[in-house]
């Protein structure tokens, strides 16, 4: 998950309210505490978590609650509408012809990203190509050849050939013939002065429509100067946030384009060139909370799934069968990690958590999964809560199993039903209150 300490931090914070008998002053600055200390540990900056609580404070005991909202209702929306001006709006990357310049410190995950970005421009429809402009760091023609190829993507480079500029020159008018043309230019451990001098004869040359600064999530609050120097140097169009999936940080990379005239762009949430996500402020701080993200899951299950291999409205309601629960989990494991597509279901924010062992099924797992069920009846696969000890000895039998492995079944078909049941109702009903907060 994207953050899961401070997801987990902030979803625990708002569980004070949902707990409490009555939203006070008292339970107010226990919260705002506690959101105070998520924020601060994920290396958001200072200034911006007291302004942020100072806010909720005053906002939660000052304002009116709106009709149709109860309290609690009322300080949920304002900790999100708040969280929302930190990372403000996210910069748009439309989808059409144009000219992307990639810069960033050497380690950063830029040339990944590069690929990636590629990568997410060819599944919107578009044909990207990618120069290589990084000369400095042996291996980078070589790793991004590699990686264009195994994403079909059109690759210019010159393997040896210091001149980055004149790559450049030479590459954008070899992949004249591409919509999206994207360079991938050299980093350094520091910002140097010839590095900062590359950077501008490139930018002369090629005349990029977006600069995009690619930044480690776990820079922390390094981050800020660094975002500064690029935008004094070249203007920095946007900012990606690379590795926000592997690190407890996150928050200064985030913070620090408040140094830039800019916002953030992609983020990168994991390590196959598909996951690169455009950032969208209001999906990411309602995943954050445990509100989910399903127009991304809705978006996502479009790009992978043909129409009949993922029923969407049977997985709202969770109705699950044993047949139905195989054929999602299948369906979708195209679409990239259990846990990623689990997370953008409004799970959290309902207390209905599910652990990091129960979004792992392997391929083996599965396999022995499909065994059990092709073992059992059609009664028992559409009805899983008639099989007792009797039929789990049986079942184990005819597909030369365990017991144990069939209650193993049983029990994480009974995990994964319940945490889709909790998008739909209880004590507070995280559904309603998206729909309320114009989600």
């Amino acid at each position: 998950m994207v953050m899961d300490k401070l997801s987990n931090s902030l979803q625990d914070a708002l569980k004070k309210l949902v707990g409490a008998g009555r939203i006070d002053e008292r339970t107010v600055n226990d919260v705002v505490k506690d959101i105070q200390r998520a924020l601060l540990q994920s290396d958001v900056n200072v200034k911006m978590v007291m302004q942020l609580s100072k806010s909720i404070k005053e906002r939660a005991l000052d304002e009116d609650v709106p009709q149709g909202m109860n309290p609690r209702e009322h300080v949920i929306r304002i900790v999100y509408e708040e969280l929302m001006k930190i990372v403000g709006e996210g910069t748009d990357i439309p989808l059409k012809p144009q000219k992307i310049m990639m810069i960033g410190l050497q380690g950063s995950g830029k040339t990944t990203t590069t690929a990636k970005l590629a990568r997410y421009f060819q599944r919107k429809g578009l044909k990207p190509a990618v120069v290589c402009a990084d000369t400095f760091r042996p291996g980078a023609y070589q790793q991004l050849k590699t990686l264009c190829e195994s994403l079909n993507v059109a690759f210019y480079g010159e393997e040896g050939n210091p001149d980055a500029v004149g790559i450049v020159e030479r590459g954008l008018a070899e992949i004249d013939k591409y919509d999206v043309k994207i360079i991938d230019t050299a980093g350094r451990h520091s910002l140097e002065s010839d590095l900062i001098d590359e950077m501008e004869r490139i930018h002369a040359i090629s005349s990029p429509d977006y600069k995009l600064l690619v930044l480690d999530a776990g820079i922390g609050q390094q981050a800020s100067e660094q975002a500064k120097a690029f935008n004094d140097s070249v203007g920095i169009s946007g900012v990606v946030i690379s590795k926000l999936d592997g690190t407890a940080k996150g928050g200064g990379a985030m913070s620090a384009v408040a140094a830039t005239d800019s916002s953030i762009a992609f983020i990168g949430v994991g390590e196959t060139p598909q996951d690169l996500e455009k950032f969208e402020a209001d999906r990411f701080i309602s995943r954050l909370l445990g509100m989910g993200d399903l127009r991304s899951l809705m978006e996502k299950a479009e790009e992978s799934l043909s129409e009949d291999e993922l029923d969407v409205e049977s997985m709202m309601k969770g109705k699950f069968t044993l047949k139905d629960m195989y054929k999602q989990l299948e369906a979708m494991n195209k679409m990239g990690p259990m846990k990623q597509i689990m997370q953008m279901l409004p799970l959290g924010g309902m207390g209905m958590k599910v652990s990091d062992e129960d979004y792992e099924v392997t391929g083996q797992k599965m396999a022995q999964y499909k065994t059990l069920m092709d073992s059992m009846t059609e009664e028992e696969m559409t009805n899983p809560r008639i099989i007792g000890s009797s039929r789990i000895k049986r079942i184990s039998i005819g597909a030369g199993s365990n017991p144990e492995t069939v209650r193993e079944l049983l029990k994480y078909h009974k995990q994964m039903q319940n945490a889709m049941k909790g998008m739909r109702g209880g004590k507070f009903n995280m559904k309603k209150m998206m729909k309320k907060m114009g989600m």
